[in-house]
């Protein structure tokens, strides 16, 4: 790999002329300026953004935190904000938490030590101390709190709609399962599912969890059909969950979706090709990750940003884990 003395030494410069060039920082003359970026191509010299940080005391690097890369959601986000971030000539330092607070803390840190000048944050713990304390801007994303800024899907009506689509299907011994509480998008579904249930006097269970890994969600399934065996609709906090109560109701040999009706929320590629093909509510990720990208930009160039918390829209997809409308007995 090239470096900058390797640059210098092709152009026939010295290595503080090639600096200039690259950090764009002093007088230097169009001549050499033209043979210095010819040599940077003809060598393929890409420059460290750490160290051009450094000099120009603004980098163009975004720290990005994820919880949990196993989970198909979240690379569909991250795409969504990587191909902004791309288009604006940033580039990402990214870390995966694994819903682990000190493995946050520590890449909080990494981004700092490496000079990022914004952070984008899918955390479990958006109201920790190290958001705070960050001197940079900071995006929630699939993430809300305190009315910083953040964009994130209408977990509220998502709830509701499940929930109805459930009554009008014909469920009556509904489980919701409610997702993490320190995620306020989690406790938005929970609470427009119940919302509905409650209006229409309905009587339904509750399954807390408090993760969305896969890992877990196995765990909870079972304890799900050993509590509430005869339950007929389940509301579950994320596909990934909801994958995890149909391997188990098929387990028990329960038909799905006669026996009991499930549906999920976020509609993650892997949801189409399960069988049966899992009915969820759909949160437009890639989107959402776009959003995040360019609002994170706007608040770093210091524009007047007027909306810094979008909430985006989810919609209903119907596949083949719940009943169509009418077809109950």
């Amino acid at each position: 790999m090239a470096t900058i003395r390797d640059v210098a030494k092709h152009a026939g410069v010295s290595a503080a002329t090639v600096s200039r060039v690259i950090n764009d920082t002093g007088y230097v003359h169009d001549d050499t300026r033209r043979k210095i970026e010819s040599a940077i191509k003809e060598l393929h010299y890409t420059p460290n953004e750490v160290a051009r940080s450094l000099y120009k005391r603004k980098s163009r690097l975004i720290g990005f935190l994820l919880p949990d890369i196993t989970n198909p959601f979240f690379p569909e986000l991250a795409r969504g904000v990587e191909d902004m971030m791309q288009e604006n000539d940033f580039r990402i330092i990214f870390g995966n938490s694994d819903e682990n607070i000190q493995k946050e803390k520590d890449y909080i840190q990494t981004f700092v030590q490496n000079n990022v000048v914004g952070v984008i944050a899918s955390t479990n713990h958006p109201d920790a101390d190290i958001y705070r304390k960050l001197k940079i801007p900071v995006v929630f994303l699939d993430r809300t709190v305190d009315n910083r800024p953040s964009v994130y899907a209408d977990g509220h009506e998502g709830g509701k709609i499940a929930a109805h689509e459930m009554i009008a299907r014909g469920s009556r011994r509904i489980t919701v399962m409610q997702g993490p509480a320190s995620i306020r998008p989690a406790q938005d579904r929970y609470q427009g599912a119940i919302d509905v249930l409650n209006s229409h006097g309905m009587d339904y269970n509750v399954i807390r969890t408090t993760s969305f890994s896969f890992t877990e969600a196995g765990k909870w399934a079972k304890e799900l059909f050993e509590r509430y065996p005869d339950t007929d609709g389940i509301i579950a906090s994320n596909d990934i969950v909801a994958t995890a109560v149909l391997h188990e109701a098929l387990r028990l040999g329960k038909n799905v979706p006669d026996d009991v009706q499930i549906i999920g929320f976020d509609d993650i590629p892997l949801s189409s090709l399960l069988t049966p093909a899992l009915t969820t509510i759909r949160q437009p990720a890639y989107d959402m990750g776009r959003a995040s990208a360019d609002l994170l930009i706007q608040l770093l160039e210091n524009e007047n940003v007027d909306q810094k918390i979008i909430q985006m829209p989810v919609t209903f997809t119907e596949r083949e884990t719940m009943r169509k409308v009418g077809h109950h007995g």
